[in-house]
């Protein structure tokens, strides 16, 4: 698989909410912290978009995709001047075919769905991303209208297997947003390029780079060695690969391997015996000294903390 999809398959991001928003008339609306992602898309109206911590609110407009990763506090409204109501009071009636209709609807329609992250090391996917991802562009927009026009359908016909149907398009809308805000920051320059390791996904060498390490993480890994996969010198590389991704390439090889040993260690039954040369590892006391350096506790006690 590629990195990006090497990540999420690890962080297992579960959709536990698909439904649709219709408001009417004059509303606002405000939501309390959460866990996870928020992705919704816009399908018709618009509607101002205002997250606590943020400087400006955003206009959201028809077409329009947006992700909430940080857990803030929010405001959605046709005017934030009015007084808004609590989403626990708005969310509390009767849903028609999966779709709450406040003020009568009619005046702003959204989907999407929220994410948990199924990984103890979820936060990893949410510190890449702003507190607002907004997505406007037109690569892509044909599949995301499709994802969020049949997610509607679903919801409104509530046909067999429908639930598990509005998942995989949530699943598809998540994707969708990462690969186009990736997509917005590779194609941006200067003040405006994106920084960070989803950015460095969409770089073609960087990407090429990440792409050898996550297809082989138990290969013993050089700098000069990942600097001809992308091809670069390995001083190019390595000052390009930390300015993009904000570690250098050995400490990305060294995290990503420790993550891996966690997933390992908490859903089969290898011991570190096997673990360690999957990973890299000649013996079972450097595996050990690496994973409580990065995951900050030796491997019995990440099983004994984290495990369910």
């Amino acid at each position: 698989m590629d990195p990006l999809s090497d990540v999420l398959a690890l962080l297992k991001p579960r959709s536990y909410v698909s439904s649709g928003f219709d408001a009417g008339g004059d509303w606002a609306v405000r939501y309390p912290p959460n866990i996870g992602i928020k992705c919704y898309s816009i399908v018709s109206g618009q509607c101002w978009l205002a997250v606590d911590g943020v400087a400006e609110p955003t206009l959201l407009k028809a077409g329009d995709c947006f992700l909430l990763p940080g857990g803030r506090p929010f405001v959605m409204a046709s005017d934030l001047s009015l007084p808004a109501t609590g989403s626990a009071e708005v969310f509390a009636a009767p849903r028609e075919a999966g779709v709450i209709r406040h003020n009568g609807g009619g005046g702003c329609l959204m989907v999407g769905s929220r994410f948990f992250l199924g990984h103890s090391h979820g936060g990893i996917l949410l510190a890449m991303l702003p507190p607002i991802v907004h997505l406007r562009q037109e690569a892509d927009q044909a599949t995301l209208l499709w994802s969020v026009q049949r997610m509607i359908q679903e919801l409104h016909e509530q046909r067999p297997g429908s639930a598990l149907m509005a998942e995989h398009l949530a699943h598809m809308m998540l994707i969708l947003a990462l690969r186009m805000h990736m997509e917005e920051g590779a194609k941006a320059t200067g003040t405006q390029a994106g920084v960070g390791w989803l950015f460095a996904l969409a770089d073609r060498q960087m990407g090429a780079a990440l792409s050898a390490m996550h297809a082989e993480p138990a290969q013993r890994w050089t700098l000069q060695a990942l600097a001809q996969h992308a091809g670069m010198s390995r001083s190019a590389f390595a000052l390009r690969f930390k300015t993009m991704v904000g570690s250098s390439a050995m400490e990305y090889l060294t995290r990503w391997r420790m993550m891996l040993a966690g997933d390992k260690l908490l859903n089969t039954t290898a011991p570190i015996s096997a673990i360690a040369p999957s990973l890299g590892y000649e013996s079972e006391s450097a595996f050990s000294t690496a994973f409580k350096r990065v995951m900050g506790c030796s491997p019995r006690d990440y099983v004994r903390t984290t495990a369910p």
